[in-house]
């Protein structure tokens, strides 16, 4: 896969290097392209000009979102092609970014941080609450994000920006919306999206639903493994827990969930320097089968007969007042107020047990942040202050499901405890010239959290835990302009991460055979990261980017082996498990290469690829050597071919993974022989693929678009890394939209 990219690249270069001997030309569709110089993003909550900027950023617009067709969020960022998603069932997808995940890289809509203080360091599937088809755009802003974003924000942060209500420019009512319907034959999917604006001239509403039910996933038939396959899954018949032959192997049973989406604006605009907007959104799921647990297997039979995450509802009001008339402490100044609520929970049952666990757990959040920017001189400061507060509730219990006897249990976390933080941070950026500009910021964050452990099931030797400390986040940035088509940039900045409710308090099975418990003296840990970048642009005839990054996270947490009340070892649901506990003991390093580059042959025809290269390692958990990052992926990249002319726009991709093999592992992963291919020597390895895709879409009238896809057209047969669901074979799209 690499020489596949590498032999892609080179011909970009040297047709980039040819086209640069002409200026392109002036076509409509040349006028129409988005120079860098003139691509705005909102790295710091305010619109800025890409090429200005540091980091390396990605953005997602509407447009791609309507010609992709993602399923979820999770998908969107997938199909950028510089994002890796990993999948442990169908309703799921936790995206690493350069070399951390889940409460290390941070989720942000609408301005409010999602990440709350039970996000844990195993894979999150919180991203597909937010809604691909209400969302407007979408930033990936790759590195620490700390400096803005506070906790949390080491890999980088994933900003998303739903539907805009509209004003109206005349005197009447301005009345705009789509509507859409989707089908998708690998999962059975269907799709129904509808949003509504409804515009005067200081007065918008915008509703907008979605609701997609999923069946079980079909994985491909060529290439793969046996093992891959689902021979067989438990169904309780007559009061017994039954082995029962699929009849069909490649389908994932079981696999399908239904979601829904519900979004709420209304925006109040009394005059031209006051902007007002309130919006509630709501996301829910029905309960999604956790497939990797279901096709563990015991003494050589499958082990559980049930394993569901329960109804993830996630609801969130918020209020944003924009004042944008020039004082003389700001130009422009933003209060954001949120409130979310979220319920998460897990049921599992093991085969031939009538015991059904059930942990639940309820995170109420508030949020407010305060954010300015003033123009002083050649450069322009922003600065701001933010408060977050979250409280967990958590509860367990125990049903029998032949009695249906309901008794209380141990819960996953302390109930009722409080993690907050409080940061303020201020940064600058200056054009000392119209070539270079300089970017540096300072933030100090303060942070608590205080839990209370109950020790009515599980006699703990420790009653309370409590985190007081701060931290000083910051970064300096530079960027070189040597001329219009040139862009250097070079970046030094700094992350850290809180201890959550989750890192001190939790008590759950991380793999069969060792439980962990909970450890109340953990410290927050910090990264250094020192970034390069190269940008050379042509419009509308070719465009190359470089960015190489080293990352250090010093203290890091990760589990290792402990001792409860003075054993080294628990009976845990009936296996005598090891204890561990999440500790500061870990230092990691990750270092990588991500390139992109374009070449547009005419108007109409381009070619684009993308490709991500990361490495890492970190301390072992049970030695004291470095061992390989497990959240660092496969070299993986995509390709794809672009063709658009009047109504048509067809686009011939290739997504492809390398291999890892046994060796270049990280050992959590080597103890996964339930979804990793073997060896030739018997051992797990993740083995490399690629799949070829086809879209294209076409506008039959003014109001009506429909868009076709075939994804995986060989119907490999493949699992993605660290994933326990198998990828979806031959999948064939049709999706019609309507606009008025």
């Amino acid at each position: 896969m690499k020489k596949i990219y590498l032999l892609t690249t080179a011909f970009l270069m040297l047709q980039g290097l040819y086209a640069q001997k002409s200026n392109p030309p002036a076509t409509d569709t040349a006028k129409k392209t988005i120079d860098l110089e003139e691509l705005i993003i909102s790295v710091n909550k305010w619109e800025q000009k890409l090429n200005e900027v540091p980091n390396k950023i990605t953005k997602v617009t509407k447009a791609q979102i309507i010609h992709n067709n993602p399923q979820t969020a999770a998908d969107l960022l997938a199909q950028t092609g510089t994002v890796f998603i990993q999948k442990s069932q169908l309703g799921g997808g936790s995206p690493m970014i350069r070399g951390f995940a889940t409460n290390r890289v941070l989720l942000v809509v609408d301005g409010v941080r999602m990440n709350n203080a039970i996000y844990r360091s195993g894979n999150l599937q919180n991203i597909i609450s937010i809604d691909a088809l209400s969302t407007q755009t979408a930033e990936v802003i790759f590195g620490p994000g700390s400096l803005i974003y506070g906790s949390d924000a080491i890999g980088g942060v994933m900003d998303f920006h739903t539907l805009d209500p509209r004003f109206s420019k005349e005197k009447k009512m301005l009345l705009t919306g789509s509507a859409l319907a989707r089908y998708s034959t690998a999962n059975k999917e269907n799709t129904i999206h509808a949003d509504i604006n409804a515009g005067w001239k200081k007065w918008s509403v915008l509703s907008s639903v979605s609701y997609s039910k999923f069946d079980d996933l079909k994985m491909g038939k060529n290439g793969g493994t046996d093992s891959y396959l689902r021979p067989e899954y438990v169904q309780r018949i007559n009061g017994v827990d039954s082995i029962v032959k699929n009849s069909n192997p490649r389908v994932q049973r079981f696999s399908g969930y239904d979601q829904i989406n519900f979004l709420q604006k209304i925006r109040f605009k009394p005059t031209e320097h006051l902007d007002m907007q309130y919006s509630f959104t709501y996301a829910g799921t029905s309960d999604a089968p956790r497939y990797d647990r279901l096709i563990q297997y015991r003494s050589g039979k499958l082990r559980f007969a049930e394993w569901n995450y329960g109804p993830m509802l996630w609801r969130m009001h918020n209020l944003q007042i924009l004042h944008n008339k020039k004082t003389a402490i700001y130009d422009g100044v933003r209060l954001t107020a949120a409130y979310q609520n979220y319920d998460e929970s897990r049921m599992d049952r093991t085969r031939a047990n009538n015991i059904r666990n059930t942990q639940s757990e309820k995170v109420h959040a508030v949020s407010v942040n305060i954010d300015a920017n003033k123009k002083i001189g050649k450069g322009e400061l922003f600065y701001g202050v933010e408060y977050v507060y979250n409280k967990v509730g958590s509860f367990g219990n125990k049903t029998n499901i032949a009695s249906n006897i309901i008794t209380p249990a141990v819960s996953r976390y302390p109930d009722g405890s409080t993690w907050s933080t409080t940061g303020v941070y201020g940064s600058y950026k200056v054009n000392f010239t119209p070539r270079f500009t300089f970017t540096t910021g300072l933030r100090y964050s303060y942070n608590s959290l205080n839990a209370t452990f109950d020790t009515t099931f599980i006699k703990f030797p420790y009653q309370k835990a409590e985190i007081k400390d701060g931290a000083f986040t910051g970064n300096m940035g530079l960027v070189f302009r040597p001329e219009a088509t040139w862009q250097l940039n070079s970046n030094i900045s700094t992350g850290y991460r809180m201890p959550n409710v989750d890192d001190i308090g939790k008590f759950f099975e991380s793999v069969p055979g060792n439980v962990t418990v909970p450890n109340p003296g953990l410290i927050p840990e910090y990264a250094w990261n020192f970034e390069v970048g190269i940008v050379k642009s042509v419009i509308q005839k070719f465009r190359l980017e470089l960015n190489a990054f080293h990352t250090i996270l010093n203290k890091a947490i990760v589990r290792r082996p402990a001792t409860f009340n003075g054993q080294d070892s628990i009976f845990f649901d009936g296996v005598n498990s090891r204890v561990e506990t999440l500790q500061n003991v870990a230092k990691a390093t990750v270092s990588g290469f991500q390139a992109s580059a374009a070449y547009y042959f005419t108007e109409h025809l381009s070619v684009q690829t993308h490709a991500n290269w990361i490495t890492g390692k970190e301390t072992d958990d049970t030695k004291n050597e470095q061992v390989a990052l497990r959240h660092a992926p496969p070299f993986y990249g995509s390709t794809l071919l672009k063709y658009r002319h009047k109504k048509l726009y067809v686009e011939v991709s290739a997504y492809y993974n390398s291999t890892i093999k046994n060796e270049d592992l990280a050992p959590s992963e080597q103890a996964k022989t339930d979804i990793y291919a073997k060896d030739s020597n018997g051992k797990p390895y993740s083995p490399s693929w690629f799949t070829l895709n086809c879209k294209a879409s076409y506008q039959l009238a003014k109001q009506l678009l429909v868009t076709t896809g075939w994804e995986n057209m060989t119907n490999k047969m493949y699992r993605p890394y660290s994933s326990g669901i198998v990828a979806a074979g031959s999948n064939l799209i049709i999706s019609l939209r309507a606009n008025w």
